[in-house]
């Protein structure tokens, strides 16, 4: 295992950290200043997080991601309360969402590298009995479309299909392993061989 690079995973996202917490690599977590407050017709491309953690910290690997929500080509952001999920829900139900996860890798050397997974998600069709019962029992004001799939988020979905199962959740780990390996680190000794 490569132990002499620093990893930083660029986020505060629970999500991204108990995800990237998965490969054993240690790693240390870092808020950008950057603004995230999402832009009109904004794609998940926007890496700036990443860029602006590897420039304060000039010899680490930093991983930086974003996740937008489509619905019928409408960006949706996080519900932030309980009325927002159950707008958001109430008007999923029933159809299919794109969630575009977007990577961006920075090597200690400063090359970048990045890639979006996409995962489409058929939701099913929900009373609104149901919705309220699950954003009362799940509280998904965290989450993108206001659905976590780790959770009962499930039972709201029909069928999803992915290239990355972890995608969804906020972090493609099988792409970023790809990346970690090109950037000089290996979460399995001997997996770059």
């Amino acid at each position: 295992m490569t132990a002499n690079l620093n990893l930083i995973l660029a986020s505060t996202s629970r999500y991204r950290r108990e995800l990237l917490e998965r490969l054993g690599y240690p790693f240390e977590t870092k808020a950008s200043s950057v603004d995230e407050t999402p832009l009109e017709g904004e794609t998940p491309e926007r890496l700036a997080k990443a860029r602006a953690v590897a420039k304060d910290n000039p010899g680490s690997v930093v991983i930086g991601s974003d996740q937008v929500c489509a619905l019928g080509g409408k960006a949706l952001g996080k519900p932030h309360n309980y009325e927002g999920a159950v707008r958001q829900l109430t008007e999923m139900q029933g159809n299919t969402l794109v969630f575009h996860t977007a990577v961006c890798v920075i090597g200690a050397d400063g090359n970048e590298q990045t890639c979006v997974s996409d995962t489409r998600i058929e939701m099913r069709a929900l009373s609104a009995k149901a919705i309220a019962a699950y954003v009362r029992r799940e509280e998904p004001y965290d989450c993108a479309g206001s659905a976590k799939i780790e959770k009962l988020g499930i039972a709201l979905m029909k069928s999803v299909s992915s290239d990355d199962p972890t995608s969804l959740i906020g972090l493609p780990l099988m792409r970023v392993t790809d990346m970690l390996l090109k950037a000089g680190i290996e979460v399995i000794d001997g997996l770059g061989e």
